[in-house]
């Protein structure tokens, strides 16, 4: 049996139908998709797992982490992690399969071998349209530079503690997996006889970013930083990762405590954001931090620009938007496996943090 993964948050309804749809119609029913909602808002959330519950092939399960930037490399791994054995694939909300995928999976199950797909991009307009596979319009095909969509022994995952989860947001993980286990002495093949997925155009995160704070979780420059992760983890010759533990996520209780526990208000100026980043958040132990940043209302007086304009001796500010990357980067790179609440406010704007250290 091969467990089809998907890892999945807030895309719409209809990709999501498309996509089970083209599993529904394999010529070989040898799979079972596990399904990881990684924190959909609750009526969108709703709404996809009615929609499963028609297909007796999938296994729907909601991770309560809505308030914790995208991460990937979780939502896989928490499904990994609950894999007895055997094999399994990594699919994507918006790929549409040829109805022999499920068939050519098991043609190449080895149990000392990954095999990734070549993918056919179909284009905005392609996308909105309801065919059968072979009479979608493709518009370019990927070579073997693009590193997803791929078939896995799931021993070899769990030997690597998985996938490495300071990837956040978008890039770099599925390269990464595919350089650690070739170091593991697993083959990784690339596979482009025949044309078995499709993908469903959508924008990608980097045309989304902003320069502004923005009520979607960004963090400015981590295309980049991944991009930096991947190549140390390359030229160290990683293997294992995640030394503090893989594959677990949030409990329920300890979301409700989060979300009870009261903030204190934190005013923008940078002496006490960075006393807070610098001495309090890495010195705290066994407490719960909770605070919401808003910009100090000094700042648009008169009199503060005045002095400002003048040169005189004022309070420096951070803006939000400078806020929001400080303590992004700090959560991906010290606290993601802490248990934690990140939320961007609107009307006016500031910033919820809340950790449990």
């Amino acid at each position: 049996m091969i467990t089809i993964v998907y890892p999945y948050r807030n895309r719409e309804i209809k990709r999501i139908q498309r996509s089970i749809d083209s599993l529904a119609q394999q010529s070989k029913q040898n799979f079972k998709v596990v399904f990881i909602d990684y924190g959909s808002e609750e009526k969108l959330a709703e709404v996809a797992q009615t929609l499963l519950k028609k297909y007796d092939f999938v296994s729907y399960v909601y991770l309560p982490v809505k308030d914790q930037p995208w991460n990937k490399c979780k939502a896989l791994n928490y499904a990994v992690k609950n894999m007895d054995s055997g094999y399994c694939f990594v699919a994507d909300i918006d790929m549409i399969f040829h109805s022999q995928f499920t068939a050519v999976l098991e043609q190449h199950l080895d149990p000392n071998k990954a095999t990734y797909f070549q993918v056919g991009f179909l284009s905005e307009q392609e996308t909105k349209k309801d065919k059968a596979f072979e009479s979608y319009q493709i518009n370019f095909k990927t070579n073997e530079e693009a590193t997803g969509m791929t078939l896995f022994p799931v021993s070899y995952l769990k030997e690597i503690n998985g996938f490495d989860e300071f990837f956040h947001f978008w890039g770099a993980e599925d390269t990464d997996i595919h350089n650690r286990l070739k170091n593991t002495g697993c083959q990784v093949e690339y596979y482009d006889e025949k044309l078995l997925m499709l993908h469903q155009w959508h924008p990608n995160y980097r045309k989304r970013e902003t320069k502004t704070l923005n009520k979607e979780l960004q963090l400015s420059g981590i295309v980049e930083t991944n991009h930096q992760h991947l190549l140390h983890n390359l030229k160290t010759n990683a293997t294992k990762v995640n030394p503090k533990g893989w594959g677990n996520v949030m409990a329920d209780i300890e979301l409700n405590e989060l979300q009870s526990f009261p903030v204190s208000t934190l005013y923008n100026e940078k002496k006490l954001i960075d006393y807070f980043l610098y001495q309090q958040l890495s010195n705290a132990k066994n407490q719960i931090l909770a605070i919401e940043i808003k910009e100090n209302p000094v700042q648009a007086t008169a009199k503060y620009m005045l002095k400002k304009q003048l040169g005189k001796k004022v309070p420096q500010f951070y803006s939000l938007k400078e806020i929001n990357d400080q303590i992004l980067l700090h959560i991906v790179s010290f606290y993601h496996t802490n248990p934690y609440i990140y939320q961007v406010k609107e009307n006016p704007s500031s910033i919820i943090f809340k950790i449990k250290t």
